[in-house]
């Protein structure tokens, strides 16, 4: 199986340069797309033009959200939405906050692909649960709390996996997004935690993707 996987940072790249390097039994394509939304539709459709992936793998870390939450979980796709996207109700008042008019409220992957996710035994706490996905990292308890105002169930808040969802549901490739919960900001102060995860207890995270891997 050819299996495309897109991160964000440099950071996150190395982590996972390591975990497709040691699958013998698949074509894995890893890519960096960069940060944001703009980058991560445009790393997805460039890996499906170029590679034609039967699966794309979002993978990466996020602001976590609700109290079965911790640092170093791991948040899988169940659901995807924006938190930063608003089409407005004047041509249709059908479309809700956070969904582009025309396009599903909430992305969500095949659910074989969830529960193979959380029957993984890798050492790691997995939660199947709601992205939210926007252009802005996360670094205070006001703009978590304003998010989770909106999306009170969120397990995870990211700057990519969403727009991910997008490209592929448009292009019709199956997809998935992990998470690594590197900070909880409702729990922080100026994302210490965040930095302190890379310093720490990235790399133990990042074997979950390949534990999944190997199930496929």
């Amino acid at each position: 199986m050819k299996i495309g996987i897109i991160v964000a940072m440099d950071k996150e790249y190395v982590q996972l340069q390591e975990v497709a390097q040691s699958i013998d039994n698949h074509d894995i394509v890893l890519a960096k797309c960069g940060i944001g939304k703009v980058n991560a539709a445009l790393g997805a459709q460039k890996m499906i033009n170029e590679h034609h992936p039967e699966i794309i793998i979002s993978s990466g870390c996020a602001g976590g959200n609700g109290d079965d939450i911790n640092i170093q979980d791991v948040v899988v796709s169940a659901e995807l939405t924006y938190h930063d996207v608003y089409c407005g109700k004047a041509i249709d008042d059908k479309t809700v906050y956070g969904q582009v008019q025309g396009l599903p409220v909430r992305y969500k992957p095949d659910q074989n692909l969830i529960e193979k996710a959380l029957n993984l035994d890798c050492g790691v706490k997995v939660h199947a649960g709601l992205i939210v996905t926007g252009d802005w990292f996360v670094d205070s308890k006001e703009k978590m709390r304003s998010i989770i105002d909106l999306f009170p169930e969120s397990k995870a808040v990211d700057m990519e996996s969403c727009a991910i969802a997008q490209t592929c549901y448009i292009n019709k490739v199956p997809f998935i997004s992990f998470r690594i919960i590197s900070d909880i900001p409702l729990r922080d102060t100026d994302a210490s935690q965040y930095h302190n995860f890379w310093n720490t207890i990235a790399d133990k995270s990042f074997a979950v993707t390949r534990n999944f891997i190997e199930t496929l």
